[in-house]
């Protein structure tokens, strides 16, 4: 994702100063416009706005917080844009000690998978002042078709897991129809025709039909990182003091699939994991 974003920033004429945990990986993005620094420190030093895209809140601490990270480098009323996918005390968090620090901080996870994000049509959403919010909208409408101002620091990761939770039950739901039908002799393309031309769920019908069908698990969203959103949900619903049901018992199912070497796949792989089909393919190389 955020290879596929920083090409487009590049596309677009902005001058990108880059650093990778995998230095390998940010050689590939090498070129005129494009600098591969050693450290997030540095790539802090040389930037006014600075965009992480870190698949945990983990590794968004380490990134931020760890040695040579890009806090040490931050200059007085700069941007830090947060565009993982982290629970919303985290990112109020780290708003709290941007502020502390003397600089500004945006919290942007985004709606869209690998395809979006190198088309440039993937979705913001943000949460943070409504000023930095449009002092960074230019970089947003780069990368994006939309942004959407959420509310406050934090508002934008939790409208991103309200996003995922819907997503992930949806998918867990379309399988079990698929169960049902075949074993009551209904083929999944008929299943599928009918869910596709219903309100049920029929956007995620129109853009993974073509995956069941064609028993294609290739990684568009891995089923690990929907497995990571499902579990950062409920810890929120804890936080919250709300519960959700649903969302615990999908996310258990995700956490089988994902210990039976699923992690990897497409989250579409649910369906072939609860239908007791072996791993159906090798994730392809991105």
């Amino acid at each position: 994702m955020g290879s596929r974003m920083a090409a487009n920033l590049s596309k677009a004429g902005y001058t990108l100063y880059i650093y990778n945990r995998d230095r390998e990986k940010a050689k590939k993005l090498a070129g005129e416009r494009v600098n591969i620094l050693d450290s997030p420190a540095m790539v802090a030093g040389e930037s006014n706005v600075v965009l992480t895209m870190l698949s945990t809140p983990d590794a968004v601490q380490e990134v931020a917080l760890g040695e040579e990270g890009l806090l040490a480098g931050m200059g007085k009323g700069n941007v830090w844009i947060d565009c993982s996918t982290v629970n919303p005390s985290f990112s109020r968090q780290r708003a709290d000690i941007t502020t502390q620090l003397g600089f500004n901080f945006l919290d942007a996870p985004v709606a869209g998978s690998l395809i979006p994000a190198e088309q440039g049509e993937l979705v913001f959403l943000v949460g943070g002042k409504k000023t930095i919010v449009k002092y960074c909208s230019p970089l947003f409408k780069v990368m994006g078709k939309k942004y959407i101002h959420a509310g406050d620091a934090g508002q934008g990761s939790a409208l991103k897991l309200v996003n995922n939770l819907v997503m992930a039950i949806s998918m867990y739901g379309i399988t079990e129809g698929l169960l049902l039908g075949e074993s009551l002799g209904i083929g999944k393309e008929e299943v599928l025709n009918l869910l596709e031309g219903s309100p049920i769920a029929a956007q995620m019908i129109v853009s993974k039909k073509g995956k069941i069908l064609g028993n294609d698990y290739s990684a568009e969203f891995p089923l690990q990182w929907l497995h990571k959103d499902l579990h950062l949900a409920t810890l929120t619903a804890y936080e919250q003091n709300i519960p959700l049901p649903a969302a615990n018992a999908v996310k258990e199912v995700f956490a089988m699939a994902r210990a039976g070497g699923m992690g990897e796949l497409d989250f579409t792989a649910i369906y072939p994991f609860l239908s007791g089909l072996k791993k159906p393919v090798k994730p392809t190389e991105q």
